[in-house]
C-alpha cells in the first residue's frame, strides 16, 4: 500500500489531528483515540473503561441510540471501538464521500454524550454478558491476560483484571460515568486519525469545521505506572472448569519502548526465534511436554501499552507436566540463546518473518490508522509503524542474545491454569 508521510496538527481545543493521503485506497479510515483505558479506572471500578466504550455508542445530543452504528453502514462503512490498557479507539472505514458524516458523529459524542440510567443499566448487562460469553463460559477464556497481570505487577492501574469483576460493575453509577467522560473524553486527551483517500490538509480543515465547537477542557492527570520489580517467587493459580488440558503463562517485564526502543524490537524478534516454526528453539524444548507453545509482546500485541509492558509464554500441556517444568525448559531454551548457543540462520530467519509480519500491518487501512493514532497517544511517533519493520531489519544476533538475557535476569511470573474440563 504506498504511502506519504502523516500530517499533524493541534486544534484549539486540544485536539491532535493526524492525517495521511494513502494513494489508490477508495476509502478513508476514521479512528479516534482518547488516552483512557484499564488503567485509568478509579480503585474498585474495574471493568469501567470497557463498559463506557459501550456508553459511547449510546447516543448523543443530535445523534440518537443505535445511530451511529447505522448512519456508518448505511453509507456502507465498518464501526466499532476497542478498549486497551492505555487508550480506548473508536474506529471506521468508509468511503471518501462520507468522511464529513463520521466526523460530525464523533465530534456530537465527544461534546455531548448522552449519559443515562438507562444507557447505563443496558450496556452494564451486555458487558456482562460478553465476559460470560469470552471468559466465563469457554476454555481458556481471558487466559492469561485478565490473570497475568495481577501476578507480575503490584500497582492495582498495572495489576487488576480490565475487564472487570461484575460486583465493580454492579456498583458503578451515572454520576461515575458523568464524572468519568467529564475528566477523560476530552479534546486535549485524544487523537483523530484519519488516513487513505483524503488531501491531508482538506482532511484537516473538514475536522476543525467539525471539531472546533468541542469546548476544551482540563486533560487529565496521567495515571502513574511505574514500579519496581516485585521480588520473587511470583505465582497464581487459575481454575478453568472447560479447559481440556492445562497450561502455563510466563510474564517478564519489558524494556520501556519510549527509552529502548531497539531493545524492545529486540525482543520482538526473540519472540519469533522462540516460537515462530516447529523447529523454534522453544517448540523443540518442549515437545515432549507441551501440546502447543506461543510467546509475544505485550498483553494485547507489541507496542500497545506505555512502560510497564508484559513478555508473555504461553503453553498448553498434559496434566503430568507441571507449570515448574514449563518454566525451566523456557529458562534453559533462554539460556542456551544467552550462551551464544544460536544459529545465525536462525535469528535470519527471525529478523525477516518480524519485519515481514510487520509490513503486512500496513496492508490494511483500519489497521494503519488504528497504529498511527494509537502510537501519537501513546508514545507521539505517528510514523511509528513505518519505521518499524525497518527496525527490525536490522536487529542483530547480538541484540537478540541481550534480549534473552534480559528475561534471564527477572523473576517471571508463573500462572498456573488449572484444567477441570478433561475430568468430565
Amino acid at each position: 500500500m504506498p504511502k506519504t508521510s502523516p500530517q499533524r496538527a493541534t486544534l484549539p481545543n486540544g485536539l491532535r489531528v493526524v492525517a495521511q493521503s494513502v494513494p489508490g485506497v477508495p476509502a478513508v479510515g476514521v479512528a479516534v483515540h482518547y488516552g483512557v483505558g484499564f488503567r485509568s479506572e478509579p480503585y474498585g471500578r474495574s471493568g469501567f473503561a470497557h463498559l463506557f466504550e459501550h456508553m459511547m455508542f449510546q447516543g448523543s445530543r443530535n445523534v440518537a441510540r443505535g445511530e451511529h452504528f447505522s448512519l456508518v453502514q448505511g453509507a456502507g462503512g465498518v464501526v466499532n471501538g476497542s478498549t486497551y490498557p492505555d487508550y480506548t479507539d473508536y474506529h471506521q472505514v468508509v468511503p471518501a464521500a462520507a468522511l464529513e458524516r463520521v466526523l460530525f458523529l464523533e465530534a456530537d459524542r465527544m461534546a455531548s454524550l448522552d449519559v443515562t440510567e438507562t444507557n447505563l443499566n443496558t450496556q452494564r448487562n451486555v458487558v456482562k454478558e460478553e465476559i460470560r460469553l469470552n471468559v466465563d463460559n469457554r476454555p481458556y477464556g481471558g487466559f492469561p491476560w485478565t490473570v497475568l497481570p495481577s501476578v507480575l505487577y503490584e500497582r492495582w492501574a498495572n495489576a487488576h483484571n480490565g475487564y472487570g469483576d461484575f460486583v465493580d460493575l454492579d456498583r458503578a453509577t451515572v454520576a461515575e460515568c458523568a464524572d468519568f467522560f467529564a475528566a477523560h473524553y476530552v479534546p486535549g486527551n485524544a487523537v483523530l486519525t484519519l488516513c487513505g483517500d483524503i488531501d491531508p490538509q482538506q482532511a484537516i480543515d473538514a475536522a476543525a469545521r467539525q471539531f472546533d465547537a468541542v469546548p476544551s477542557r482540563p486533560a487529565p492527570t496521567t495515571v502513574p505506572l511505574a514500579e519496581p520489580r516485585r521480588p520473587g517467587p511470583l505465582r497464581g493459580t487459575v481454575h478453568d472448569p472447560f479447559a481440556p488440558r492445562p497450561a502455563t503463562a510466563l510474564g517478564f517485564r519489558l524494556p520501556d519502548p519510549c527509552t529502548e526502543l531497539d531493545a524492545y524490537v529486540a525482543h520482538m524478534v526473540l519472540s519469533t526465534l522462540l516460537t515462530a516454526g516447529e523447529q523454534a528453539p522453544l517448540k523443540q524444548a518442549l515437545a515432549a511436554m507441551a501440546v502447543d507453545v506461543s510467546s509475544g509482546c505485550g498483553l494485547f500485541g507489541p507496542l500497545q501499552a506505555r512502560d510497564p509492558d508484559t513478555f508473555i509464554i504461553v503453553a498448553t500441556h498434559p496434566p503430568q507436566v507441571s507449570s515448574q517444568q514449563i518454566a525451566q525448559s523456557v529458562d534453559a531454551a533462554l539460556a542456551d540463546i544467552t550462551h551464544g548457543k544460536v544459529d545465525e540462520h536462525d535469528v535470519a530467519r527471525a529478523v525477516a518473518i518480524t519485519a515481514s509480519r510487520l509490513l503486512q500491518t500496513l496492508d490494511s487501512l483500519l489497521a494503519r490508522t488504528r497504529q498511527m493514532g494509537a502510537r501519537e497517544l501513546l508514545f507521539g511517533r505517528p510514523d511509528l509503524g513505518a519505521t518499524l519493520p525497518d527496525l527490525a531489519a536490522g536487529i542483530t544476533t547480538s541484540q537478540v542474545i541481550a534480549a534473552a538475557a534480559q528475561l534471564r535476569e527477572q523473576q517471571p511470573a508463573l500462572l498456573s491454569l488449572l484444567a477441570e474440563g478433561g475430568n468430565r
